[in-house]
Order: C-alpha cells, then structure tokens, then sequence
C-alpha cells in the first residue's frame, strides 16, 4: 500500500507541514514510522482522511481553519442561482460583497437570502462560510 510522508500529506491537504504534523500528533490521523525513522501515513488513512477535511470537519473550537485573514460576517440579501454557477451578495456592515461560486457550493452550504454568512478576502478572491 502506498504510504505518504508528513510533507507530502501536507501538500494533498492542501495545508502546511506544521499542520499535518498537529493533526498526526492529536491522533486525527494515524501515522508509524518506516525504517529510517520517518513519520508516514497509509494512504487509505490519508484518503478517508482527507474526505474528512473536505467535509469541513477540519475545524478547530468550532471556527473553520483558513489561512484568509480579512473575515466579513454578514448576511445574504441575494442569491442567484445559474445551471452551473452562482452569485451571493452578502451585506456586512456598510460592505456590500458579491461572490461568484458554483451552484454546487452554494446549495452544500445552504445559502439562501437571511442566512448568516461570513465572506473572506484573500488578494483577489472572495470565499464564503456560512454562519
């Protein structure tokens, strides 16, 4: 069975090394160690694993890991749905934000106009958690 580092774990996760390592080291991920001592991961674990993550379980104190800084919690004042993408407005504050986003991420999400929302900006991209 193919076995991954830490390293190489990180980069399938989309996170950094660091990260990898806290999670192994909580035991949300199994690990042993090959015979030159390194920390590798089975790939069946990795893979359940990251469906895991994907699912958004990947939160720490009830607040979802991210690595966007600048957070907008609001509320949606409009959804517009496509056959493939979508268009979100949420109104944090005085700030009006429109995200682009596939359909799919908006009805996994369950957005819909007087849900809670929070946009993140990261450089030029707007994502969107809900609540």
């Amino acid at each position: 069975m193919q076995s991954y580092t830490i390293g190489q774990a990180a980069r399938l996760l989309g996170v950094s090394p660091d990260t990898a390592r806290r999670w192994a080291n909580a035991g949300r991920v199994a690990t042993h160690r090959d015979e030159a001592g390194r920390r590798l991961i089975d790939g069946r674990d990795l893979a359940a694993f990251s469906v895991e993550v994907g699912q958004g379980a990947h939160t720490e104190g009830g607040e979802p890991c991210t690595s966007a800084r600048n957070a907008f919690p609001g509320i949606v004042t409009a959804v517009t749905l496509g056959d493939v993408s979508a268009q979100v407005e949420i109104q944090a504050g005085p700030h009006r934000l429109v995200s682009l986003l596939t359909r799919e991420a908006v009805e996994e999400l369950g957005l819909a106009v007087g849900t809670r929302a929070t946009a993140r900006v990261k450089s030029t991209s707007v994502h969107i958690d809900r609540g």
